[in-house]
């Protein structure tokens, strides 16, 4: 049934393009699908280690910037008279190492805080991300701090036999960012399933237990934390490569509260959640600016996100899981008799 919903539900996100041929709903859906991604990383910790990092978007950016520079290159000074020169690589390499870099942060930021957690894991991820956010402001030789990475070239694809296929179009564009949640949704299903996935869930749930089954604390957050890094970096270099500009705003606390906010009304700990809770509050906005003034934009926001944490407490995607399984199994336990029970009514 799972298996039948999800094939379902990307066949009809692919079948988008084919009707839809307004840009700017393309757009929006293009970078809300980013920010999926972005959410889905962040599940991975909120919702199967029950870690806040309120500092995620910092991997997001760091992804943004090591793509763009990579695939700009950069001539930058040392101290000591030494320069560092770096020539223009294909934005491909750049996508993995906007991985690999992120993916590194997450574990630094996981191998010094996961020794204190709880309020103190949540300081140091905005602490880092503010510090990240202070150097690409002010490292103006490499960034051009405020005045940003401009021309940021579109990723290319190389093909078989083909050459190579440059993505610069909104259409090119929505299938990658589609095949790159696919792939991130697939790699999060497969690991929560897996030892790894228990051993992040007995933590979240039973620390004490699980830490005396054999259960290593620091190693399983840690990792938990690199994988969720460079799923971030991943969104960021495609955000970069999308919009072709960044500047040190990506990093704004806004971009961080909105994946957790996707995260908590889609439901937290489930593959779905970050996935529903994108989609509305992605694209929410979009539909409310043509019909609202921006301050009335924002209270509707506020106002469907407390709805929908009141109705549906848990998060939409294990609420309305949950209301599906009480249903399909009230026959059974109200109204069916059983084989006894109806020979004796009928011999009566």
């Amino acid at each position: 049934m799972k298996l039948a919903v999800t094939i379902l539900t990307i066949a009809a996100l692919a079948s988008v393009p084919l009707w839809l041929r307004d840009p700017y709903l393309m757009n929006a859906l293009i970078t809300t699908g980013i920010f999926i991604i972005g959410a889905m990383s962040l599940n991975l910790l909120l919702g199967f280690t029950g870690q806040l990092s309120l500092g995620h978007i910092a991997f997001f950016g760091i992804g943004a910037y090591v793509s763009a520079l990579t695939s700009l290159g950069f001539d930058v000074g040392l101290p000591g008279g030494f320069r560092i020169v770096h020539e223009p690589w294909p934005p491909a390499v750049g996508f993995v190492l906007a991985i690999i870099v992120a993916g590194l942060c997450g574990y630094l930021v996981g191998l010094l805080s996961f020794r204190v957690r709880g309020a103190y894991f949540v300081i140091v991820t905005i602490s880092f991300a503010e510090v990240v956010r202070l150097v690409a402001l002010n490292w103006v030789e490499l960034t051009q701090g405020p005045l940003a990475l401009t021309n940021i070239p579109s990723i290319t694809i190389g093909l078989p036999a083909l050459g190579s296929l440059t993505l610069r179009t909104k259409l090119q564009n929505y299938y990658l960012v589609l095949a790159v949640a696919v792939a991130t949704y697939l790699l999060i299903s497969r690991l929560v399933h897996s030892h790894f996935g228990r051993a992040m869930r007995g933590l979240m749930e039973n620390e004490t237990l699980a830490v005396s089954v054999g259960i290593d604390v620091t190693k399983t957050l840690t990792l938990a934390a690199v994988i969720s890094a460079g799923i971030a970096g991943a969104a960021g270099s495609l955000y970069a490569h999308y919009i072709r500009i960044i500047d040190p705003e990506v990093f704004a606390f806004i971009n961080t509260v909105t994946m957790v906010i996707m995260v908590i009304t889609g439901g937290k700990g489930s593959l779905a959640g970050p996935v529903v809770g994108g989609l509305i509050f992605g694209l929410l906005p979009v539909f409310l600016r043509p019909i609202m003034a921006p301050e009335a934009q924002w209270i509707a926001y506020g106002g469907v996100l407390i709805v929908i944490l009141f109705v549906l407490p848990r998060g939409i995607v294990p609420s309305l899981a949950q209301r599906w399984a009480k249903w399909r199994s009230r026959p059974h336990a109200a109204g069916a008799v059983s084989f006894s029970e109806r020979d004796v009514k009928e011999n009566a």
